[in-house]
């Protein structure tokens, strides 16, 4: 089948594609045009994410599935003001322009794929927190809302809509982990902040299968939590990290040199979190490759 995906380029869409591709799809990248060619077995087609559409268009218009992973990163750089507002608005208007293609084509999609985040969830305790939850409060929470929002405006009788709310992807090529190994290292790791907060933790390869799982399975639609069936508080993911490593991690990082360093993001980000648990996916029955964090990380760093 024909699959487009939008942020096909990055640390979640280049695995993405490739599985794809293996698996016999003709996959199209959207691209802005800038440099750099797209995964091995996909081609490019450049488009404008403004909001509207375009005659990028054309590469959905028959389309089996599309898949929007694109945004600005979250994690990049401190939050500004400025910075926050191109987070949503990158997010906002990328998924408006897909929209607008969706409800614009001949032959639309049959399902669209929607990134989002367990960040909609906002900063939470120990509660378990499954897809009937509602949304926080805090700037996160407001950027998945609208994000998901601007998405389920593709939902008609031709095309179902699944919003993908990702927790801590971990692979040792990109995200949060390659950045928490080199205080382990030295052995200086240890938890982050209280130690007490849950992080919602997926491996990769999970987040790629979970994806496909959603192409493939009717039954999968609205909000599906992208994380591995039991997540873990800051101090456990820490003690197992260095469990793995085979070095001390007892050296927790204090809460107020994070907020000096990272600003508002360091409590958004680290020193909060939320017990996802993915009670729609493991219900309508996909299996998990990676469990527990031991396994995932030994996976991962062996």
């Amino acid at each position: 089948m024909n699959i487009v995906i939008a942020g096909g380029s990055g640390f979640l869409g280049r695995p993405l594609t490739a599985a794809l591709v293996h698996d016999g799809h003709d996959v199209i990248i959207l691209t802005r045009g800038a440099t750099g060619s797209p995964p091995r077995g996909a081609r490019a087609v450049t488009w404008n994410p403004n909001g509207e559409s375009g005659a990028w268009a054309a590469a959905i218009d028959g389309a089996a599935a599309v898949i929007n992973l694109a945004g600005e990163s979250i994690a990049e750089k401190r939050w500004t003001a400025a910075h926050k507002q191109r987070i949503l608005d990158s997010r906002v208007a990328a998924t408006r322009s897909l929209v607008a293609a969706i409800r614009g084509a001949a032959a639309p999609p049959s399902v669209f794929v929607s990134g989002s985040a367990v960040g909609y969830y906002g900063p939470l305790g120990a509660d378990v927190v499954t897809e009937q939850r509602g949304p926080g409060a805090d700037f996160l929470a407001g950027v998945c809302e609208r994000w998901e929002q601007e998405a389920t405006r593709a939902a008609s009788d031709r095309t179902r809509v699944a919003c993908i709310r990702t927790g801590i992807v971990l692979e040792k090529d990109g995200g949060a982990l390659p950045q928490m190994l080199p205080p382990f290292k030295f052995g200086a790791g240890g938890p982050v902040g209280s130690g007490r907060q849950y992080w919602p933790w997926i491996h990769r390869d999970d987040w790629v299968a979970l994806v496909r799982w959603v192409i493939a399975t009717p039954a999968a639609s609205g909000a599906v939590n992208a994380t591995a069936p039991h997540p873990v508080t800051s101090k456990t993911f820490a003690t197992a990290l260095g469990r793995v490593m085979h070095r001390p991690a007892f050296m927790a990082a204090p809460a107020f040199a994070l907020r000096l360093l990272l600003g508002e993001m360091a409590d958004a980000l680290l020193l909060s979190g939320q017990n996802a648990v993915p009670a729609k996916a493991e219900r309508a029955g996909f299996q998990f490759a990676y469990r527990d964090v031991d396994e995932a990380l030994r996976a991962i760093l062996r």
